[in-house]
């Protein structure tokens, strides 16, 4: 039995602002392992695009996509899917604004189209971007971008009851299941698992992240954090850039 549980949100929080694992925080994960707490990492990413943090950090337990995909122990949990009708309607939809949409799964990802918003999108994230509008008819989607900067409530009020649409990065819309969410992620890994009497403590900075700090004992902001996520946490540790994590476990005396 873990003694507690940590969620982890990746960009702008356990990641440096390069997109790269702070020495610290690979060793506060040790630490956290050594204790019996359980690491897990949160994030609106999929596991594809996070490997590289996974091996460093040693963590193999992963609620992605928002919640779309959730893995325990290196092995699927639970994998939502959109429906090909939704998909071709979405995609018809975005074609009227002018938006570019990329479809996901937790191997791979395709662009409908390519502009310098997604190539600066990609190459902040380390990821060649290939453009396949078919992409969906041949892979299941978890997940999807709608690249926009300010269309949150015309796609939101289209597709209410149908998909989630929440703003992670200020050029896209992270796109879900209706109702999917990190903290779905986090209810379907601790009732999987029968951990539901165990502490739960959460790391974001950002307006996907609010959810999960609904569903946690103790929710951390971090310093860089949105002002509506300092505000729902129970603690705002320092900034990524500043042993935020380090900071924020330390606080709890999840670490020493």
């Amino acid at each position: 039995m873990y003694q507690a549980i940590v969620f982890f949100d990746l960009d702008g929080t356990f990641l440096d602002n390069d997109k790269n694992v702070p020495a610290e925080n690979i060793e506060a994960i040790s630490k956290l392992k050594e204790n019996n707490i359980l690491p897990v990492i949160s994030t609106g990413r999929n596991i594809f695009e996070i490997k590289y943090v996974m091996d460093e950090a040693g963590i193999d337990t992963v609620i992605s996509a928002n919640g779309s995909y959730v893995q325990y122990d290196g092995k699927k949990l639970k994998a939502e899917v959109i429906t090909q009708p939704l998909l071709e309607e979405l995609i018809d939809f975005a074609n009227e604004q002018g938006d570019i949409l990329a479809f996901y799964n937790n191997k791979t990802f395709a662009l409908t189209d390519a502009d310098e918003v997604t190539l600066e999108n990609y190459r902040l994230l380390r990821l060649d971007a290939k453009v396949d509008p078919s992409f969906y008819k041949t892979n299941p989607v978890n997940f999807l971008n709608v690249f926009n900067f300010d269309k949150d409530k015309l796609y939101q009020d289209k597709f209410a009851g149908r998909l989630s649409l929440v703003r992670n990065n200020p050029r896209a819309l992270d796109t879900m299941k209706w109702g999917v969410s990190k903290q779905t992620g986090i209810k379907i890994l601790i009732n999987t698992l029968g951990l539901q009497d165990i502490a739960t403590y959460a790391f974001g900075d950002q307006l996907n992240d609010l959810q999960m700090f609904d569903e946690v004992n103790y929710p951390v902001s971090m310093g860089n954090g949105h002002p509506e996520a300092k505000a729902k946490a129970d603690f705002v540790t320092t900034s990524n850039m500043n042993h935020g994590i380090v900071n924020g476990l330390k606080h709890y005396n999840l670490i020493k």
